[in-house]
């Protein structure tokens, strides 16, 4: 079911360096057995980018329902160790406890990519869970995943999602409630917990291994320099707090084994977009202290490289590492601007006039209470019109310092701008939920690839 048209494809490259960890970092695991196996989503795009392209739906239904082995690569599933930080406190219970890693290869652009499985069943981490996933949590993570890779947004990608026939009891929803199996494909599995696992196991040995093994293989340095590993994750997680901000995206539950220390964003559970820049808009209902609110995730995000910090003490200079982490309201700041820039298609200026328009533009969003969607999608387009009230001056005077960066004559300009807010998110779900209806859910897809290719037109 491919939703636009493909690129040459890629040849298959697969890889198995995750083995080259031991098995200190992972338990072999089994999928569960699933009664029926219904494709429901398949991600052509990214298939062909990493040379699975040539795969039938009845293949795919076998390597992607069924997790039969796919060639050259992981010969059985691996559920990662990890702990990590939930909601600032510290659990050392957590790991894959519904999903596992099954495959590895390279994707088109040289990187080494993980297939990573959400629902698949249980592992030595489930506790009490039941290792399964509701249909309705893997649309929205098709849905959310899609939306961000069109804003910009570094993000695992929903690969495969399969509908699996089991009836879900959840204590949050109407049950009981479809059943799915979700494949993600992203740059590592590797998380800040990963780390901190260790240093609470106090094991130096793979505390090294692993700072050696992220820098050499997704970070491409042939190096074991934990100040070098914890130089990138402070610029790839402050560019990620950046391009949720410039995105209206509350994550919801910014926990340490929630961060990927590629700065790639995933996992996404009671995720939303902010239909305003409301900097107390929280995703998570059970947020009660709003610790992960809009405004408050680079905030979330930068006590979390706070924490790999932390994790490297034992094999670092303390000093080295405060100097490291000091970095990160600069990156941050530099990012922001950029991001909120490209996304209202105008070229960067100097750092004083990029600075003076995106104060202006959060300023405005914040005290009109704009829809950030119509807001970015009107200065795109060029139209800043006499119909935004005297509040949008100052934004006006500071969008005469710069010129737009992408052709507006996009077709999709002229239009509506393209959202994912709940309410529609809750309407495509309706439709499935009560007839078996998928052609909102494709149709919006379509959309948000092309809203997608309309953002990016500069290339």
């Amino acid at each position: 079911m491919p939703l636009d048209p493909q690129p040459s494809p890629q040849a298959w490259r697969p890889a198995t360096t995750l083995l080259s960890l031991g098995d200190a970092f992972y338990d072999p695991v089994e999928a569960a057995d699933f009664p029926q196996t219904t494709l429901r989503f398949r991600n052509d795009r990214a298939a062909a980018q990493v040379g699975l392209a040539h795969l039938d739906d009845a293949e795919w239904i076998d390597h992607f329902g069924r997790f039969q082995p796919l060639p050259g690569t992981l010969p059985q599933p691996l559920a990662l160790r990890y702990h990590g930080h939930q909601f600032r406190n510290y659990n050392p219970e957590v790991g894959d406890g519904r999903g596992f890693t099954f495959a590895q290869m390279y994707d088109d652009r040289g990187r080494l990519m993980d297939l990573g499985t959400k629902g698949s069943g249980t592992t030595p981490w489930s506790r009490f869970g039941d290792g399964r996933l509701t249909l309705k949590g893997g649309v929205r993570e098709v849905l959310a995943s899609e939306m961000l890779e069109a804003l910009g947004v570094t993000s695992s990608r929903s690969f495969s999602l399969i509908e699996t026939g089991e009836a879900l009891e959840r204590g949050d929803e109407p049950s009981p409630t479809r059943s799915a199996v979700l494949v993600r494909l992203s740059h590592g599995h590797i998380r800040i917990g990963t780390f901190q696992r260790l240093a609470y196991l106090r094991d130096d040995a793979n505390l090294r291994r692993l700072t050696s093994y992220t820098l050499e293989h997704l970070y491409g340095e042939a190096s074991d320099d934990p100040i070098r590993l914890l130089d990138h994750v402070v610029v790839r997680t402050a560019k990620l707090a950046a391009r949720y901000m410039a995105a209206g995206f509350v994550h919801g539950v910014l926990n340490t084994d929630n961060i990927n220390v590629t700065g790639e964003s995933f996992d996404y559970g009671p995720w939303r977009f902010a239909p305003t820049w409301d900097p107390t808009f929280t995703a998570a209902y059970f947020d009660h202290a709003g610790l992960y609110a809009f405004a408050r995730q680079p905030e979330a995000i930068h006590w979390n490289a706070m924490q790999l910090a932390v994790s490297l003490r034992s094999i670092a200079d303390s000093d080295a590492l405060i100097a490291s982490l000091g970095a990160f309201a600069v990156h941050y700041q530099r990012e922001v601007a950029a991001a909120i820039l490209w996304r209202m298609g105008l070229a960067p200026g100097d750092t004083d006039t990029d600075r003076t328009l995106v104060t202006a533009v959060e300023k405005a969003l914040r005290t009109t209470g704009a829809s950030i969607d119509r807001l970015f999608h009107d200065v795109f387009g060029g139209r800043l019109t006499d119909t935004y009230s005297a509040e949008w001056d100052e934004v006006r005077a500071a969008l005469a310092t710069h010129l737009p960066r992408a052709d507006r004559s996009h077709p999709y300009w002229q239009g509506e701008p393209c959202s994912m807010l709940i309410d529609e998110v809750e309407a495509i779900w309706a439709g499935i939920a009560a007839d078996d209806d998928w052609s909102a859910f494709h149709a919006k897809v379509a959309q948000i690839r092309d809203f997608g290719r309309a953002l990016d037109s500069d290339g």
